[in-house]
């Protein structure tokens, strides 16, 4: 298996007893990687600062993700910034239970499995940071573009408009 672009395993046996503050950054050649991984037009920035600490239950990671990346717009293909500032928070578990439904708090922890005997904080950020980015962004021109196409917006859209006379011609009958 090919390691992750953005690669910073922090050992288990490395892992103390109390909390510590772990930050990592992408360099340029990552970044260009997972831009090409995420399929956005560059990765100008992306790092972390997470606190990571042993729990009962495996390795809890808590912090922050931030970056800058640049999409292309959805329709136009215009390219826009697009920033980056989430929360994180994960555990990381040696297995991952088959359980059908889980029940999730607000406090819950997105949960993780253990690879390789290390956590991966830069693959975490790096799924954070793709988590993160708009699926379909568009530029200010996109509405114009796509009304010059010929497409109507969900607001415009009638589902039953071809139908919409179907009622009256019925109780003609």
């Amino acid at each position: 298996m090919t390691p992750p672009e953005f690669s910073r395993p922090e050992r288990l046996d490395a892992i103390g007893a109390g909390e510590r503050e772990v930050r990592v950054a992408a360099t340029d050649a990552e970044r260009t990687a997972l831009a090409a991984r995420f399929g956005v037009l560059s990765v100008e920035r992306l790092e972390a600062v997470v606190a990571v600490r042993k729990e009962a239950a495996g390795i809890a990671v808590r912090g922050r993700v931030t970056g800058a990346v640049v999409q292309a717009c959805s329709v136009t293909g215009v390219p826009l910034d697009a920033t980056i500032d989430e929360p994180v928070a994960l555990l990381f578990v040696e297995t991952l239970d088959e359980q059908e439904e889980i029940e999730l708090d607000a406090g819950a922890l997105d949960t993780v499995e253990i690879e390789g005997g290390a956590v991966d904080l830069g693959e975490a950020a790096a799924e954070t940071m793709a988590l993160a980015l708009d699926p379909f962004p568009r530029s200010p021109e996109a509405e114009a573009v796509l009304r010059a196409a010929g497409v109507v917006s969900e607001d415009e859209h009638r589902p039953l408009g071809a139908l919409h006379g179907l009622k009256a011609m019925l109780e003609k009958k």
